[in-house]
């Protein structure tokens, strides 16, 4: 194991759960989950075990995605899967779903339906709403709604188009009731927060170093969680809030100097574009080109005046460098928060090695609107910008607390 998302209650372990949702001699205060890296596309995935016979599957982590879908379309066949029913009160008057056969988890009739979203992938998928058994940690948790999803049946594109091929599914942690925070919170009516800390690597085992600790506390800084009132993401729904997690981010600093930048770019409008947006399935951070090009521009001003020796771009990045000129001279970035906090962007989250002796800035031009995403967010803090930060999402009191690199404090998320 690599690093860990921890769904994490801080409440007395008695009373995290009923007798009836976990199967163990004592209750939890935390679940624990395993990150891993995919070298390849640079997402974050974990493992969860589900049925009867237990299926383990690698799940992207997904912190726009509003629940919990995997692909049942072979080795899962679980005696203990349940459809919800449409008309049911877990079912909302929004349809239902029907197969053609043969019947089977993924394939029922009378099903409540619920999407399967991947912002990676060219549609929105349906599938049915169901029940099974969830394997969290050593714990067996039941009543969790999830969407099963026969992806065999889809021949225009696949769910799981763009995720890494070791993977079926994501696991989605957005401000949702069908997000396994929000679920696990509800059932018992405690407040929801999460933690999440992405590993750089897959090399070093897990340790819980990281969180809740005394130590790991002195790090944090809190800042609000604000929410886009236009819904944004893969299913847009008009009248809803977004249900992604966004900050305030009223400047950027380069080297300790204020971006010069229009408050407007980095606020959101009555559209629902703009503002600050945290993202797992981006993986470098994306400005718009609005931003991106006073920020770059004065990016490699403070480059040049650090004696970094300018390469040749290589895509996606145009800022490249020299790597043996670098040393510690790369310019600080910092993202000032509301009352003056500041979320400092370290080296070790700027540059990218992309080949021998050439490290590029890990910030890419989104564009009009993010490539990565359907969002048209001003700001997406990607994947590469969160290794080795330690994020505490307090869903309950709408907080973010976060660390800045914990490399600088001699710790890591491995």
């Amino acid at each position: 194991m690599a690093s860990s998302v921890i769904i994490h209650f801080f409440l007395l372990s008695l009373s995290f759960f009923s007798l009836s949702s976990v199967s163990a001699s004592s209750q939890p205060n935390s679940f624990i989950l395993p990150i891993k890296k995919d070298p390849s596309t640079n997402l974050f995935y974990t493992s969860l075990g589900i049925g009867t016979p237990r299926t383990n599957f690698n799940l992207v982590i997904d912190l726009a995605a509003e629940n919990l879908w995997y692909d049942c379309d072979t080795h899962y066949n679980s005696s203990s899967y349940t459809p919800i029913q449409c008309g049911s009160k877990q079912c909302p008057d929004i349809g239902c779903t029907s197969c053609n056969g043969p019947f089977k988890p993924g394939c029922t009739n009378n099903t409540c339906p619920a999407s399967a979203t991947n912002s990676l992938a060219k549609f929105i998928f349906g599938g049915g709403l169901g029940q099974d058994f969830i394997f969290i940690s050593q714990y067996k948790v039941s009543g969790l709604l999830s969407s099963c999803l026969d992806t065999g049946g889809f021949t225009d594109d696949s769910p799981l188009n763009g995720l890494p091929k070791n993977t079926k599914g994501i696991i989605g942690l957005a401000r949702s009731n069908l997000s396994l925070p929000t679920q696990l919170a509800l059932k018992n009516n405690l407040p929801t927060k999460f933690s999440l800390c992405l590993p750089s690597s897959n090399k070093q085992g897990f340790t819980n170093l990281l969180v809740g600790s005394d130590e790991v506390s002195k790090f944090v800084q809190t800042t609000p969680l604000i929410v886009n009132p236009v819904s944004t993401g893969a299913v847009s729904v008009k009248g809803v809030p977004s249900n992604e997690y966004f900050i305030d981010v009223k400047a950027i600093k380069i080297d300790g100097h204020v971006l010069n930048l229009k408050p407007s770019l980095l606020s959101i409008d009555k559209k629902g574009n703009g503002g600050t947006k945290i993202s797992t399935i981006t993986a470098f951070t994306e400005l718009q080109t609005s931003v991106y090009k006073p920020f770059i521009r004065d990016f490699l001003k403070k480059a040049s005046d650090r004696k970094l020796k300018r390469v040749k771009s290589v895509a996606p990045f145009e800022a490249c460098f020299d790597s043996t000129s670098i040393g510690n001279s790369v310019p600080r970035i910092d993202l000032v928060l509301q009352k003056g906090v500041q979320w400092t962007i370290h080296e070790t989250n700027l540059m990218v090695y992309v080949k021998k002796n050439v490290a590029c800035l890990g910030i890419v031009d989104g564009g009009t609107e993010s490539r990565m995403s359907f969002t048209k967010a001003s700001i997406v803090i990607g994947g590469h910008q969160l290794v080795d930060n330690l994020l505490v999402f307090d869903l309950s009191s709408s907080k973010l607390s976060f660390s800045s690199s914990l490399l600088v404090h001699n710790a890591s998320c491995s």
